[in-house]
């Protein structure tokens, strides 16, 4: 997967907004004002892309165990987040269902109104 198709990938869910939270080169993206997916575009720039997401804490385990790409979040909670070497042994196809699953866990944290917000949303 290369930047621009994470980035259309990410800004394609419904309700999603980027942000420079921490500094000039880590973009983050968030549903509902909270973070579901972050990367460096530096490290891209250089080829050694790493995305941030949020994962379920038994499937992140398991995943961990399977991948060598997939490692506990890099300073993020490791219980919850999942830091991913991109075009490592993941495939684009598990990528973007490790995207649409972070996206869901932190939509599903949402409040209803927001959730509803969202859901109303065109897009």
């Amino acid at each position: 997967m290369n930047l621009e198709t994470y980035y259309e990938y990410c800004l394609s869910k419904k309700g999603v907004t980027e942000h420079f939270p921490f500094d000039e080169d880590t973009l983050v993206f968030k549903v509902g004002g909270k973070m579901f997916a972050l990367s460096s575009l530096l490290q891209w720039e250089k080829g050694n892309p790493h995305i941030n997401l949020k994962c379920d804490p038994e499937r992140a385990q398991e995943l961990r165990a399977e991948y060598d790409a997939i490692n506990p979040g890099f300073h993020m909670s490791k219980v919850h987040w999942n830091t991913i070497t991109v075009n490592n042994d993941v495939s684009n196809t598990l990528l973007k269902e490790l995207i649409d699953h972070s996206y869901d866990l932190v939509f599903k944290s949402l409040t209803k109104k927001i959730q509803m917000e969202i859901i109303e949303l065109e897009k």
